[in-house]
């Protein structure tokens, strides 16, 4: 089974109290993706994959995710931000680059 994307949210905890993308709502902005791709028909074989994943070690830039095949990787503060780049880059093709990482 192969996805036209794989979009992966890291989701690492840190309980030494250094920030960690966990600190930032992630998982509840995971599920919203999850479920969101999910309501828009868009998941599936063929289609587009969110998946769990730990330490991306990019910390500081908190919560992050990165979708692949182009890897691009992202940075998100609210449901807004992670609609935004379902609608523009998911279902339109065009990456969103205010929230894009170098």
């Amino acid at each position: 089974m192969s996805f036209s994307h794989h979009l992966f949210f890291c989701l690492n905890q840190r309980s030494n109290g250094e920030d960690c993308c966990d600190r930032h709502n992630v998982f509840a902005l995971f599920q919203y993706a999850k479920n969101r791709v999910k309501e828009l028909g868009l998941s599936g074989p063929g289609k587009i994959r969110v998946n769990k994943a730990g330490c991306l070690d990019r910390c500081a830039d908190g919560p992050v995710m990165v979708v692949y095949p182009e890897g691009v990787w992202y940075t998100f503060v609210d449901q807004d931000d992670v609609e935004e780049i379902i609608q523009s880059h998911l279902i339109a093709g065009r990456p969103v680059e205010r929230l894009q990482l170098s």
